[in-house]
């Protein structure tokens, strides 16, 4: 099978690899690649073997065998790089399980499928990143640590199809009433409007917003969630970007409009 057919245009913006000299002090970040194609799983493999960042775990081609490394959580995965098609299942059973039993672990879906439906379910299991296959970076290894940084890389096919959702939510929100402190959203007042903008949340990133809505700061968010601060800086991040808001602030009034928040009340 032919190698990834890389994207010249965006390979050319992305940053020239440093002259990484690793601190000791600091950890390697762990990937687990989980790709059934041998040729593409070893082109990732290659650049993640390359990078001073970051430490191969290993590089399968089942939900088994992956689902085996992920629920062995004494040995760490940081990052999770699945296809979605498997010969015996579906890289989101990955990604959610490794949402329970790692929570550090961010997941970068790379797959053939490019349809709304696989992105947004993506999306809503955990994945921060989702790369069609046509668009393979030429270093996948650079996409990663942009990940870690608090990236969510995506390919240029996938976000246009996720602005094209976005304005399809906007259209959504025009024909349902704002959230009042009267409605109950199990009434399914609102209901088509968060329905379709939680689907770009993922659940961590949900939690998140709620204790923000709570007050926690994120230092002691990392604590509830048992993550660190820049973990919990990235779903900020993420969540400001999903929600076109830029402070916690805007954030929760926006969530509350739009029915993923519960509006105060009275008593709280």
């Amino acid at each position: 099978m032919k190698a990834p057919r890389r994207d010249l245009s965006s390979v050319a913006m992305q940053p020239k690899p440093k002259n990484k000299t690793k601190n000791p002090s600091m950890p390697f970040w762990r990937v687990l690649i989980v790709e059934d194609d041998v040729p593409t799983r070893d082109f990732f493999a290659d650049s993640v073997s390359r990078c001073a960042d970051l430490r191969l775990v290993a590089g399968v081609g089942t939900c088994e065998e992956a689902r085996a490394l992920i629920e062995d959580t004494s040995q760490g995965i940081d990052i999770l790089l699945t296809d979605l098609a498997l010969p015996d299942g579906n890289g989101l059973e990955l990604i959610r399980l490794a949402a329970r039993v790692q929570p550090a672990c961010e997941a970068l879906v790379i797959s053939m499928f490019g349809d709304e439906d696989s992105v947004l379910s993506s999306v809503e299991a955990g994945a921060l990143g989702y790369i069609q296959k046509d668009f393979t970076p030429d270093n996948i290894a650079l996409t990663i640590l942009d990940m870690k940084a608090g990236a969510s890389p995506i390919s240029p096919m996938i976000a246009r199809r996720v602005l094209a959702k976005y304005r399809a939510l906007h259209a959504v929100d025009r024909e349902v009433p704002p959230v009042s402190p009267e409605t109950n959203l199990s009434s399914g007042a609102g209901r088509p409007a968060a329905a379709a903008v939680r689907a770009l949340l993922s659940v961590r990133e949900q939690e998140v917003l709620e204790l923000i809505a709570r007050g926690f700061s994120y230092a002691e968010i990392s604590k509830l969630k048992a993550v660190s601060v820049h973990t919990i800086q990235s779903h900020i991040k993420n969540l400001y970007a999903k929600l076109a808001v830029h402070s916690k602030s805007e954030a929760v009034y926006e969530a509350t409009r739009l029915g993923l928040l519960l509006p105060p009340t009275s008593d709280s």
